[in-house]
């Protein structure tokens, strides 16, 4: 319906020195100067992350003495604001905050729990790129999930490891701990002489510094391409370093303890093969390098993609690096909107794997499909009792968002995702998917309307995806 003509703005009647004082005090076109949220109030995580702005980049210049375990980390965060903010907050576990700054000016914070609140001097507009910076120091925290496994700042043999997933990049830096929020990131890490500091992206620089017998070394890295901060880590060891290029070029830089160096002559031989390989199915590779760290951490019992080298805790086989290398398209490059979308980075990594042995002359996917459904591939079922069918692979809990469904059973969405299009129609389905998010964020219900706009999908979402328990076998 047609609004009547309002006549004159009475704004337009008030003189000119007092339409500035009202502006000045919110009553102009910028609304009220607030606090941005203090949470992402993701379902799963409503406290990790931040509203009010979205960080472009990070540049974290840290300095780690394995010794006693102290880090001091100074972090400058680039963002813009999307409200007229009065305030914002930064997740930060632990760790004692010296100062902080905006813009170059003296700020005051204030802590409660993870989140590190800075008062802002002036409100910064909305859409206003602004700087932050945070020094801080202290002994990093571990961080105990919700299903029971390490992450945060966790020591090894030679130093330690900062992983992130789903909430450990808070134990280490300040930030905006959500993976709706990418950015890039320059990582400067300096280390005891004889150790080596391995992070996100590409080797720019190594600088000796200090004098004979104590003399330490900087390594400077960084990551061109938007990342989630839970792909972020910083590794700290006694490192064996092997690098070279692919035959198409791309760097590799694999980081393997002193005591795994076949695993990593391994990992090297196989690596270009797999990236050859996954490029083929899921279209080129999303990073401008590649490579592995291969530890021996027995506090971790898992791996992780960080962004675009994965940690590997121990040596290992040639599925868990098609996995983790999937997760550079599925996960890093395309990384979920919330931690309820997990389903879409696992379930791409782990039918992967099922493509993989297929390939390696091993079962079929349509056989390790049945065996899934059938329970009797090992990674169906877990020792304490879980099964791929005790909820959707859309729908985890916080304790269950790395759940078996999560993982085997979206594997199983996709192959009769494909079953249903056929080879040709899938998979060009799954290259279109990653070229048109390419390093966005993605999330279930896109996804879903992605693959309805490309065909007749039939019933497999709604069986397969949202169906609870163990659907009719067809």
């Amino acid at each position: 319906m047609r609004s009547r003509h309002p006549g004159p703005s009475r704004r337009a009647l008030l003189p000119a020195a007092l339409l500035l004082l009202l502006t000045a005090c919110g009553g102009g076109s910028e609304p009220a100067a607030r606090p941005g949220a203090a949470g992402a109030h993701d379902p799963l995580f409503p406290r990790l992350g931040n509203g009010g702005y979205h960080v472009r980049h990070y540049g974290l210049t840290l300095d780690y003495e394995p010794a006693d375990n102290h880090l001091a980390g100074t972090a400058v965060i680039t963002a813009r604001a999307e409200q007229h903010l009065s305030a914002f907050n930064l997740d930060l576990k632990g760790l004692t905050v010296r100062s902080a700054r905006v813009d170059g000016k003296a700020v005051h914070t204030s802590r409660k729990g993870s989140e590190l609140t800075v008062e802002l001097n002036e409100p910064v507009a909305r859409n206003r790129t602004f700087e932050t910076t945070i020094v801080y120091d202290g002994k990093p925290r571990t961080v105990e999930d919700a299903d029971g496994s390490t992450e945060g700042w966790v020591r090894t043999e030679h130093g330690a490891v900062g992983l992130g997933e789903p909430a450990g990049s808070m134990a280490w830096f300040p930030g905006n701990h959500h993976p709706s929020d990418k950015a890039t990131y320059d990582i400067a890490v300096t280390v005891p002489a004889g150790l080596t500091a391995v992070a996100n992206g590409q080797l720019k620089r190594t600088e000796d510094k200090g004098p004979e017998g104590a003399r330490r070394t900087t390594f400077t890295w960084h990551t061109g391409e938007p990342m989630a901060s839970y792909l972020a880590s910083v590794a700290v060891g006694r490192f064996e370093v092997t690098t070279f290029r692919t035959a198409k070029g791309l760097p590799v830089y694999i980081a393997a303890h002193p005591g795994e160096t076949e695993s990593a002559a391994r990992v090297a031989k196989v690596l270009p093969e797999v990236i050859d390989w996954e490029s083929g199915l899921f279209g080129p590779y999303p990073f401008v390098s590649t490579g592995a760290v291969i530890d021996r951490n027995p506090h971790v019992g898992y791996e992780l993609e960080t962004q675009p080298k994965p940690y590997f805790h121990a040596a290992p086989n040639d599925k868990l690096v098609v996995h983790e290398l999937a997760h550079q398209w599925f996960g890093n490059s395309l990384t979920p909107a919330r931690w309820s979308d997990m389903w879409l980075s696992e379930g791409f990594a782990q039918y992967a794997e099922w493509m993989w042995e297929e390939k390696s002359g091993g079962r079929s996917v349509r056989q390790i499909f049945d065996d899934y459904y059938d329970g009797k591939d090992p990674e169906s079922k877990g020792a304490d009792g879980e099964t791929i069918w005790d909820f959707p692979p859309a729908g985890p809990t916080a304790e269950t968002v790395s759940g078996l469904p999560v993982y085997g059973r979206g594997a199983m969405v996709l192959h009769k995702l494909r079953e249903k299009l056929g080879d040709r129609e899938f998979f060009g389905l799954v290259r279109d998917w990653a070229a048109q998010y390419h390093y966005q964020n993605v999330s279930t219900d896109g996804f879903v309307e992605f693959c309805e706009d490309r065909g007749d999908v039939g019933d497999v979402f709604d069986v397969w995806l949202r169906g609870k328990g163990k659907p009719a076998k067809r």
